[in-house]
């Protein structure tokens, strides 16, 4: 059974799975899970492989959702991406990280995608 919490991620996760869809993006994966960490989205975009992390906010009290992906977690999904990567025999794959932003303080959500939010991040 799912908290709170983890139901409201998964319905962002949803709400932003559609607009990547309207937007062309083919998904691929959803939850990508390793001992290292979790991917949110692995889709393709034309001939790139994208993947997502998905931000969500109910409100504007903590910030932009687009602002809550800290270095620390961009170390984390380099990681697993790489990881992906190796596991699908793909290291020469053209890739980037893409940032969903999700903002729900209004009526109607607010949906942002920032493509190439960030480089690969480790060490």
């Amino acid at each position: 059974m799912l908290n709170k919490q983890q139901r409201f991620g998964r319905e962002s996760e949803s709400i932003a799975i559609k607009h990547l869809k309207r937007n062309g993006y083919k998904i691929l994966e959803q939850n990508y899970r390793t001992k290292l960490g979790e991917i949110d989205i692995i889709a393709k975009d034309k001939e790139s492989l994208v993947f997502v992390e998905v931000k969500a906010r109910k409100s504007t009290r903590f910030g932009n959702p687009k602002c809550a992906v800290t270095y620390k977690k961009r170390q984390k999904i380099s990681m697993v991406a790489l990881c992906y990567l190796k596991t699908i025999k793909q290291s020469n794959v053209k890739a980037r990280f893409d940032v969903v932003a999700i903002s729900l303080a209004k009526k109607s959500p607010q949906i942002e995608i920032i493509k190439n939010a960030f480089e690969l991040a480790y060490g």
